[in-house]
């Protein structure tokens, strides 16, 4: 997944009765490091201010003022405490600047031979006073993992790419566009949701009918470069058996690219899809393949029009820039009552199963409406390594957004089951189930290969106020 590094609003805290000199290096170092990890910065001429930095509530204004300007391509503020800092500089440069963006607050090191008058920071201490200010004024922050460190340690190094992946979720979750592609199965009021809960945290819901979309996938021109491009991919997207006839194939290129121009032209990020049984019936093909395609481009896709599963899946999406899944908690694994066995039929992206995959027909589904109709399963066993599972959720009765979030792994545990099959062990997951199954959460799960918890912890915590249960 190729995506734009955030850009960093950067202010440099300087306190007067402390050495300049310190927040000049500062800024110096600390702008050649983003730079060389890739960040793009908002920052004043270092002659603006003095020292470059941010003291007095001019010098407050004038940075807000180039932040406003700049407002709409930052992503972040990073705070760096040189000395103790000026609090009121900080919290009224954030004020001003009304950004609504997460912020990073590091504050530097001293070193035990340099204390004296000259060269002392106390930035230990100033911190604390700017913290407290941001707590006054109602305004969120990250932390680092360190209270103090140096701005060359290794551990900010893992601090930044932290902080922009919090980031990358915050933006990227506030400003959601998520496809509705057709209505929930009607089997399925699991699959419920509210939209204006969703909008309350700028998640903007897309719906489209699925005639619309069966219409415009029966219009593909069949020998247009798009089609013909679909139909190469989608054969080099994994094995397809010989029984599977090439119309059903040219099917699915079809479908695949009258998705794809309705998500180009809605500016979609991810969708649920109504995948049976209206899709085989009236025109032939699965839609897993589809969705499989699209997540492998990091676009990703829920069956059954599962929103909520959706959005677990664009967060984890976004945390690791891995494609993620939407998977069933389906199957106890014999008396290993730590490990489950979670399925689809399956739409997981090939890039998730992180081995060969096969592509053919629905095996449930197929036996019922026959294989003709039912082409475009994608079948694997997801390879082991680690995990992380995240599920959305709105509820009604109460008014708010609801999540759970926790860390596994994938097993090499053999399993006979078709389709999409991921063996997971979840530490002390007796006690996950029983709190999803006590507080109505669905059947569905978003998961991603990795581990990224606390990214996604630190930005529904911090920054979108969701009720999130944290599984250890």
């Amino acid at each position: 997944m190729q995506t734009k590094k955030p850009t960093f609003a950067v202010v440099v805290g300087n306190r007067g009765f402390f050495s300049a000199e310190l927040a000049v290096g500062v800024r110096k170092v600390l702008l050649a490091k983003l730079q060389k990890m890739g960040f793009d910065t908002v920052i004043l001429p270092e002659n603006e201010t003095k020292a470059g930095a941010v003291e007095t509530i001019a010098e407050a204004e004038k940075y807000a003022r180039l932040f406003r300007q700049h407002a709409e391509k930052i992503d972040g503020v990073i705070i760096s405490l040189a000395n103790f800092g000026d609090e009121l500089g900080i919290v009224n440069t954030l004020r001003y600047a009304n950004l609504n963006v997460p912020i990073l607050v590091q504050a530097c090191d001293d070193d035990l031979d340099k204390v004296s008058v000259s060269e002392r920071r106390d930035a230990f201490c100033g911190k604390l006073s700017v913290c407290n200010n941001l707590y006054q004024y109602g305004i969120p922050f990250t932390d680092t993992t360190l209270h103090t460190c140096a701005v060359e340690s290794e551990t900010f190094t893992h601090d930044l790419d932290f902080f922009a992946r919090v980031c990358r979720v915050v933006k990227g979750m506030k400003n959601a566009r998520i496809g509705a592609i057709g209505v929930r199965p009607a089997a399925f009021q699991t699959m419920r949701f509210s939209e204006k809960l969703f909008q309350a945290s700028g998640i903007t819901v897309v719906p489209v009918d699925l005639s619309d979309i069966i219409a415009a996938a029966k219009k593909q021109n069949g020998q247009s470069n798009q089609v013909q491009q679909k139909l190469q991919e989608i054969r080099a997207y994994g094995t397809i058996p010989d029984s599977v006839r090439d119309e059903a194939i040219h099917k699915q290129a079809c479908l695949s690219v009258a998705v794809e121009e309705w998500m180009a032209a809605n500016n979609i990020d991810a969708a649920g899809m109504q995948c049976w049984t209206s899709i085989q019936e009236n025109y032939g093909c699965a839609i897993c393949l589809t969705m499989s395609m699209l997540g492998d481009k990091n676009k990703p896709c829920a069956c059954e029009v599962d929103l909520g599963g959706v959005l677990g899946m664009y967060a984890l999406n976004l945390a690791t820039e891995q494609p993620s899944a939407l998977l069933d908690w389906n199957n106890n694994y014999g008396d290993q009552r730590d490990k489950c066995i979670n399925t689809h039929c399956s739409n997981y992206p090939k890039g998730f199963i992180n081995a060969p995959v096969e592509i053919s027909t629905l095996d449930i589904l197929g036996a019922t409406l026959g294989p003709d109709c039912c082409f475009g399963a994608v079948k694997g066993k997801v390879a082991a390594g680690p995990m992380t599972y995240f599920r959305v959720s709105t509820d009604d009765v109460h008014g708010k957004i609801r999540a759970y979030l926790g860390e596994g792994d994938f097993t090499d545990d053999p399993c006979a089951m078709d389709g999409g099959i991921a063996v997971c062990r979840i530490p002390r997951l007796r006690e996950l189930l029983r709190f999803m199954c006590k507080n109505g959460f669905e059947h569905h799960v978003g998961m991603v290969r990795g581990h990224c918890a606390d990214v996604i912890q630190e930005a529904v915590d911090s920054y979108l106020n969701w009720n999130l249960y944290r599984h250890l």
